[in-house]
């Protein structure tokens, strides 16, 4: 016995496989009703430092100045005023006044080198870590600032051949 779809049974069957479809896709005429919803981002104060290394060139006896310098960047949020101060290194007895290098060979880790870091090319201004006295400010952009860092060992009795070295922390205050 063959079996027949009704017609009836054949528009039930046509209106569900357009419901179970891809909604998406259909088009709707009965009116329209909206709604807002709000977007936000705190965005707080903030900076980031970054400092490249400081490598005095290859000298012999330091009878004159070796000067060199190089960069500090700070990114600090757009309006955000700061502070960039710089410590005075690692080696025991330095100060921000008298900041010393250290030799690196064994038997003469005590032997030091005095160097001094500044805000001028001059070499006028002693680069610290007192805010108010001896940092250099500025204001931020939203973008990386390069801020100079002028070095100088100056002309000093001369120690024994050695790498020296010490390592200076810079700090952005905001």
């Amino acid at each position: 016995m063959k079996r027949y779809l009704s017609l009836p049974m054949i528009a039930t069957v046509l209106a569900s496989t357009s419901v179970i479809g891809d909604a998406s896709a259909a088009t709707y005429s009965n009116g329209t009703a909206t709604a807002t919803f709000t977007v936000s981002l705190v965005l707080q104060g903030g900076c980031t430092i970054t400092a490249n290394a400081l490598n005095f060139t290859a000298t012999g006896p330091l009878t004159s100045a070796v000067n060199q310098q190089s960069t500090v960047g700070v990114n600090c949020t757009n309006t955000t005023p700061y502070n960039v101060g710089l410590d005075a290194g690692t080696v025991t007895g330095s100060s921000i006044a008298t900041r010393y290098m250290a030799g690196t060979s064994s038997g003469n880790t005590g032997t030091l080198v005095s160097f001094q870091l500044y805000q001028d090319a001059a070499h006028g201004t002693v680069w610290g870590n007192t805010q108010g006295s001896n940092t250099v400010g500025g204001i931020g952009t939203g973008a990386v600032q390069s801020i100079t860092v002028y070095g100088q060992v100056p002309a000093q009795a001369t120690p024994q051949p050695d790498t020296y070295q010490t390592s200076v922390t810079a700090t952005v205050y905001f």
